[in-house]
């Protein structure tokens, strides 16, 4: 009789409502796939995102590269330690708010971790004297065994492992600075020649934009050697034409691009760079003026991405450094760089994501076949009955 009555419960129609079915109680974890590239749209994205004052994230990111090429050239460290300490400052700042931490402390442990990476070993405290002692006479200097560098040393190394899973752990790392020693060679030019000196300091000036982000060591060595040229009007027709872009892996749009991001810096933040002092104001202007002309008739988009080739020349999110964005943080779109799981899970955004596992991988066609697979044990299927009464 009982076992009747519990047919007729699980019977379409006995009146019982259909029960959804439980989620699997694991979590399919959170896949984090390395971007070697960051393109403009996705880093907007992030800053409005994240809620940040565009002016304010200028000012930051130039002060953090000027701190990190400040406190490097105490240390005699090469020139792709910094690159590569830039390059972890510009993708932290990318993934936490400046309100998170001290600009100062982001930029230390950047260095840090660039030093490892590099194979230019410093210790943290090191780091942090270097920095004190920037701003004391040599008869103050201070050594790094002071018990005054122990809190901020022990908080450089806690952050180190924010910019290794900001960085996705990916290791991999490009210096300029190669590609354009081959191209100066290739178009003849002399170690010690007036242009190919400017390209080199350009090459630095370019670390405080987030060009290096978006833009492989190629395209940035045309851009260095173009500007270079144009400056000094030692005008190389050969790099302008872009008769080599094509064995390089590059394009016009995205030298352009390159070009007026740099362009931009000297026009608004010429005392913050190594190149932009050495010439007047007006020179950077006079630079612009043909390649603005350039993309006008060319039709050349401000800022290019691989899947959206079709911006209108002169909207970037970055123009205006005062644009409107949603206060509330309930209303601003989701962060773009956040890892998403199978079943659609944001991480941090649900009681069951927040404290998931997220995990690293550099083949994102494998990260994709492995959320494919996973995905058909989280979908929830349900079917329907249509009952007579």
């Amino acid at each position: 009789m009982g076992s009747d009555h519990r047919d007729d419960r699980a019977r379409p129609g006995s009146g019982s409502e259909p029960k959804m079915p439980d989620l699997p109680s694991i979590h399919p974890s959170f896949i984090q796939v390395a971007k070697p590239y960051i393109f403009e749209e996705t880093i907007q994205g992030c800053i409005e995102a994240m809620g940040v004052n565009r002016t304010r994230e200028e000012s930051l990111r130039l002060q953090g590269v000027s701190w990190i090429d400040n406190v490097r050239k105490v240390l005699h460290l090469p020139v792709r330690t910094f690159n590569t300490a830039v390059m972890y400052y510009h993708r932290f700042r990318l993934v936490h708010p400046d309100n998170d931490y001290n600009f100062t402390d982001a930029a230390a442990a950047a260095l840090f971790t660039a030093c490892k990476i590099e194979d230019t070993l410093k210790k943290s405290r090191e780091i942090v004297c270097a920095a004190y002692n920037l701003k004391l006479s040599a008869s103050e200097h201070l050594v790094p065994d002071d018990p005054l560098f122990e809190t901020q040393a022990r908080g450089v190394i806690g952050l180190e492992r924010l910019m290794l899973e900001s960085s996705g752990f990916d290791f991999r790392t490009r210096h300029p600075q190669k590609t354009l020693a081959k191209l100066a060679r290739r178009y003849n030019l002399p170690k010690d020649s007036e242009v190919s000196d400017l390209a080199y300091r350009i090459s630095l000036d370019l670390y405080r934009t987030f060009a290096p982000v978006k833009q492989t060591t190629p395209t940035m060595a045309f851009t260095c050697l173009e500007l270079a040229g144009r400056l000094l009007d030692q005008r190389l027709q050969p790099v302008e034409s872009g008769e080599d872009y094509t064995q390089w892996n590059t394009s016009r749009g995205e030298v352009m691009e390159t070009l007026l991001d740099i362009l931009e810096l000297y026009t608004h933040n010429r005392a913050s760079t190594s190149v932009g002092p050495h010439f007047p104001p007006d020179r950077f202007l006079t630079v612009r003026i043909p390649l603005n002309q350039e993309v006008k008739e060319h039709q050349i988009p401000r800022h290019a991405t691989p899947t959206d080739r079709s911006h209108n020349v002169g909207e970037s999110p970055t123009q205006n450094g005062t644009s409107a964005k949603p206060t509330d943080v309930s209303q601003r779109p989701h962060h773009p760089l956040t890892p998403i799981a199978a079943n659609g899970d944001r991480h941090g955004t649900s009681e069951r994501g927040r404290d998931a596992a997220v995990r690293f991988m550099l083949d994102p066609a494998c990260a994709e076949d492995e959320k494919r697979r996973v995905a058909e044990y989280f979908k929830v299927e349900i079917e329907e009955y249509e009952v007579e009464e």
